[in-house]
């Protein structure tokens, strides 16, 4: 006689309902995740892919916006619009430290939902904002912070697929759920660009702008003069967010062998808000700490905070956030952090910074004066960050699967190993280019090779955030994997905010090679950290 679900352990529901919770979850056996198992993990990873890509478009989104408001003419300088990104990064990374432990405590059918439609709030608040370019710059700022819940969903939403899937399918699951979500930052890209070139929302979001610099879409140049709506750079992710809110409550599940007693969803979006608080608190204080000790002293300062606050949390939720801050007496959460701000960190920051150092880079020229004498000038032929940017978090958004799919037959080891060579050269070319046209008359001669080396190190970094998600999922067990990849997220996403910073204030000086070189060092750095854990002879785990 066949059996049943409930011969071979589940799933057994508390009622009929899709969304129900899950009591029953055995899918190391493989009669069960055929006959069960795999149907419900599909269903909740293809609500998680869109959600989570609202999230990144959300969380990224500031570096076109402060491209166009550059164009527009707001009233802030260069320095202050690459502070706008880099606060999304820092928010954004220090909330995914909370949000690695929301799914042990409050069930991932919860967790998605909230923070997903939490999404709603930095969206509208930024199209209101961007209506004025007479706002003032804290109002954007605290904006940017708020958007930060994207990037702190990311951990939330790996953590969660992590534990529908056995061990065998870690790299596909993880790597459609990152690589597929990663494509919010190319959808924000492109989407932005093209929404702000109509008033599609009408009278509702208000009148249009006229260009007092030349911009862009991937369609082409825009010249200035050209009515443009900025505003519809936060309206426009309305129309994705209330649709996804919706499937995340009614098609996802909690899992409660992994979730035991998450409560009421009332009591669940309580325990999410909590924890989300604790990140918002000690990111704000983080902001001020920038400015009194500088950024390698207050990044350190914000996560210890972080994770001090968390342990203070009064109630139940505190002796979960105990149990599962046993992750940080094994050494391989520390090596993987390391790897993963190798590849991930690589890909955000990148991504945040790139469209403002195409302006910067580009949209200026040396111009040699009769007397010698050498000036920088604007370049009336630059290239628009708003039409190239798209094109290297595409091929690593792209390619990332790819990554956790090859890493899954030859192990994820030496796929991090092949790209960290790729990545110390390639940053230190891109450099040597970045150098080269930063001080030349004709820049433009440089950027189809400036592009082609900021493609490979995006295609290099989204290959390396399949294999490393692939090795964590091989190393540790079904209660600290989820915890471990939200952890090396969390501090990969530091990225987010390190990268435009530091590009930001190297261009500044003149002097925008000396960030990509350091970048080659750390990469080299992780070279060896990765030979010594997972491929020397002896090595602690081999090659997983």
């Amino acid at each position: 006689m066949a059996k049943t679900d409930a011969d071979i352990g589940g799933p057994v529901v508390k009622s009929g309902k899709t969304n129900s919770d899950i009591e029953h979850w055995d899918i190391e056996n493989d009669e069960f995740w055929q006959r069960s198992g795999k149907k419900i993990a599909n269903r909740n990873l293809w609500i998680s892919i869109p959600s989570l890509l609202m999230g990144f478009a959300v969380w990224m989104m500031w570096g076109m916006i402060t491209t166009q408001m550059q164009n527009l003419g707001f009233p802030f300088t260069v320095g202050e619009l690459f502070t706008l990104t880099a606060l999304a990064g820092l928010s954004g990374a220090t909330l995914r430290i909370p949000a690695s432990f929301m799914i042990r405590i409050a069930g991932g059918r919860n967790t998605v939902f909230l923070t997903t439609a939490l999404l709603m709030i930095p969206a509208f608040g930024t199209g209101v904002a961007l209506m004025n370019p007479d706002t003032p710059l804290w109002v954007f700022q605290a904006l940017a912070l708020l958007s930060g819940i994207g990037g702190g969903n990311f951990a939330a939403s790996m953590s969660n697929i992590s534990t529908f899937y056995p061990k065998k399918q870690q790299g596909y699951a993880l790597g459609m759920n990152a690589g597929l979500g990663n494509f919010g930052v190319t959808t924000m890209q492109i989407l932005i660009p093209l929404v702000m070139t109509v008033g599609i929302f009408g009278a509702l979001a208000g009148g249009s702008m006229e260009l007092q610099s030349s911009s862009g879409t991937l369609i082409g140049r825009i010249e200035a003069g050209t009515e443009t709506w900025i505003q519809n750079a936060g309206f426009v992710w309305l129309l994705f967010l209330i649709p996804l809110a919706f499937a995340g409550w009614f098609g996802m599940n909690n899992l409660r062998p992994i979730t035991p007693n998450p409560g009421t969803p009332m009591q669940a979006f309580g325990k999410i808000l909590g924890l989300y608080a604790v990140g918002a608190v000690a990111a704000i204080i983080g902001m001020f700490a920038l400015n009194l000790l500088g950024m390698w002293l207050a990044l350190p300062l914000t996560i210890v905070l972080t994770l001090v606050l968390m342990r203070l949390i009064p109630g139940e939720i505190k002796p979960n956030i105990q149990k599962q801050f046993a992750i940080f007496s094994n050494k391989h959460t520390w090596s993987m952090t390391i790897l993963y701000i190798l590849t991930f960190g690589s890909f955000i920051g990148f991504s945040a910074a790139l469209p403002l150092s195409i302006n910067v880079i580009f949209g200026n020229m040396m111009e040699v004066a009769a007397d010698g004498s050498v000036t920088r000038v604007a370049n009336p032929d630059g290239p628009s960050a708003l039409t190239w940017a798209w094109i290297g978090p595409f091929v690593g958004a792209l390619i990332r699967p790819i990554g956790g799919w090859v890493s899954d037959k030859v192990g994820g080891s030496i796929v991090t190993q092949v790209i960290s060579v790729v990545m110390v050269v390639a940053s230190a070319v891109t450099g040597y280019v970045m150098m080269l046209a930063y001080n030349s008359t004709d820049p433009n001669s440089y950027f189809a090779v400036f592009m082609l080396l900021f493609v490979i190190l995006f295609a290099a970094s989204g290959i390396g955030n399949g294999s490393t998600f692939r090795t964590i999922g091989v190393i540790f067990d079904q209660h600290q994997k989820g915890p471990v990849l939200g952890w090396t997220s969390a501090v990969a996403a530091y990225g987010a905010f390190i990268a435009p910073r530091v590009m930001g204030e190297q261009i500044q000086a003149g002097t925008p090679e000396l960030a990509m070189y350091g970048f080659a060092i750390f990469y080299a750095v992780c070279l060896v950290i990765n030979w010594w854990f997972y491929l020397r002879p002896n090595a602690y785990v081999k090659n997983p």
